[in-house]
C-alpha cells in the first residue's frame, strides 16, 4: 500500500512529537521529516518531497503563511494543511491565498486532523468546522463583486458549476439542482479549470474569494469544502 508522506512544521517540540506519534500510528501515513520554523521547512521539505505538509501558522523567523507561499513555489504539487490556535477568518484567507489547501485548529480532535490530511491529499480544500462558517460570513461580505476574472472566458453554465463547487456543493447535489448528470458537472469543472489554469480545489476557493462568490449562494459544508 502506498503511504502518504507527511512533513511537520511546528516550533513546539511537544506538539511535533504528538503529531508524529498520531500520524505514524495511522495506516497509510508516515512522517518523513520535521522543522521547527518556516525557513527550515523550506530548506528540508523539497529534498523529501512530501505529499502533505502540516504547517503551524505562527512560527519564528519565517511564519507559516510565508513558508506556505515559498514551498508552493518550490513544490507546486505539495498540499499544505495549516495547523494553528488562531480562529480568525483572516488567517484562513491568507493561508488559502498563499497556496494552502486547508486549515485545522489545534484544539480539533485527532480524528479531524487525520481526516483533513486525507482530504487535502486527494485534492480537496478542508476548513475546520470551527472557522468555516465565520470565514464565509466575513469574506463573502468583503470580497469584490467582480466577474472580471471569468467574464468572456467561461460560459454561464461553467461559471455556475464552479461557483457551486467553491461554495461546498458535491457533484451530485450540483447535478440535481441544475438538472444535469454528474458526468456533465465533472466535464464543466474540468473545462473551467483548464481555461483558467486552475490546478485544484484550493485554486477554485481562492477564485471564489476574489469574485465574491461566497455571498451569492450556500454556506457549503460545515466540515470542509469537499466533493462527497
Amino acid at each position: 500500500m502506498t503511504r502518504l508522506r507527511i512533513f511537520l512544521a511546528d516550533d513546539h517540540v511537544v506538539v511535533r512529537e504528538g503529531l508524529r506519534a498520531l500520524i505514524n500510528g495511522q495506516p497509510g501515513l508516515e512522517v518523513v521529516g520535521e522543522a521547527d520554523d518556516g525557513r527550515a521547512a523550506c530548506l528540508r521539505a523539497p529534498a523529501l518531497r512530501p505529499d502533505v505538509v502540516v504547517m503551524d501558522v505562527t512560527m519564528p523567523d519565517v511564519n507559516g503563511i510565508e513558508a506556505t507561499r515559498r514551498l508552493r513555489g518550490l513544490l507546486p504539487t505539495v498540499k499544505i494543511l495549516g495547523l494553528t490556535v488562531h480562529e480568525d477568518a483572516g488567517f484562513v484567507r491568507e493561508l488559502l491565498q498563499a497556496g494552502a489547501s486547508g486549515y485545522v485548529l489545534k484544539r480539533a480532535a485527532a480524528s479531524e486532523l487525520i481526516h483533513a490530511i486525507h482530504a487535502v491529499a486527494r485534492g480537496d480544500v478542508y476548513l475546520d468546522p470551527g472557522v468555516a462558517a465565520s470565514f464565509v460570513r466575513q469574506f463573502s461580505a468583503k470580497a469584490p463583486r467582480s466577474t472580471a476574472l471569468t467574464a468572456g472566458v467561461l460560459s454561464d453554465r461553467e461559471t455556475e458549476v464552479l461557483k457551486r463547487i467553491a461554495q461546498g456543493h458535491s457533484n451530485r447535489v450540483i447535478a440535481e439542482r441544475l438538472g444535469i448528470s454528474v458526468k456533465t458537472v465533472e466535464t464543466y469543472k474540468a473545462r473551467s479549470m483548464e481555461k483558467l489554469g486552475l490546478t485544484g480545489r484550493a485554486d477554485i476557493v481562492r477564485l471564489a474569494i476574489e469574485n465574491g462568490w461566497f455571498a451569492e449562494g450556500s454556506r457549503g459544508s460545515q466540515s470542509g469544502w469537499e466533493n462527497h
